[in-house]
């Protein structure tokens, strides 16, 4: 058999076969030189090691370092959601929740544009700028979502709502909002957090947390639904 007709793999698969290859033949161990990771000299088999495990060792670091800081991340936005829930179950005046929940988001969370509609009010409620009629296309949109949108501002009519009409916003979250526990729950509002930046929301972010900001929301709106 020559060099020539050995299959690389085969060597290989052999090697981690027999991880005692190089107990048995240690001059050969000792013999076996590679080229440098980046060029230059050729090293020995245990120096290449020693790079592999220090690359390794960076990788896992680096991969740390990053967990650290989506855990910290994680804290911040549950200290803040903690804050926003307490505003809200502290509000005893019904009318004032729309305000509340607009409010908190846009201080608490540096939302630029929020706005909020919620439809089927009680009667006392229905003279409230968050009662105001709107367009039943939004309330079928609303009603089929199953998760929130993110992504830009494809000239939803709900961006009307924000600032300006809209009119700055590149990006948006439409949150539709749900009253009662079951899967039934019936759709009777729409929050809409809006920015100038069109990398705020995107279609790539993932919708969980936005779908908590839409469950507590609801829970505490459905005191104004009718």
């Amino acid at each position: 058999m020559t060099i020539e007709s050995l299959d690389p793999n085969d060597v290989a698969r052999y090697l981690s076969e027999h991880p005692d290859f190089f107990q048995a033949f240690p001059d050969v161990l000792g013999n076996v030189t590679i080229p440098a990771a980046h060029g230059g000299r050729a090293i020995s088999l245990h120096e290449r090691q020693l790079e592999v495990l220090r690359e390794r060792n960076r990788q896992q670091e680096a991969r740390l370092v990053e967990l650290i800081r989506i855990g910290q991340e994680n804290d911040v936005l549950a200290e803040r959601l903690q804050q926003w829930t307490r505003q809200l179950l502290l509000e005893s005046d019904a009318v004032r929740l729309p305000s509340v929940v607009t409010e908190g988001l846009a201080g608490i969370f540096s939302v630029p544009q929020v706005a909020l509609r919620l439809w089927n009010v009680r009667d006392a409620h229905r003279s409230q700028a968050f009662a105001a009629p709107i367009d039943a296309d939004i309330i079928t949109l609303a009603a089929g979502m199953r998760q929130p949108y993110c992504g830009p501002n494809a000239e939803f009519l709900a961006a009307a709502w924000l600032p300006g009409e809209g009119r700055e916003t590149r990006s948006l979250a439409l949150i539709p909002l749900h009253e009662g526990q079951s899967g039934d729950m019936r759709v009777f509002g729409l929050l809409v957090l809006g920015s100038p930046d069109p990398d705020r929301f995107t279609t790539s972010m993932g919708t969980a947390f936005l779908e908590r900001i839409g469950e507590i929301a609801g829970a505490a709106l459905s005191r104004l639904a009718g």
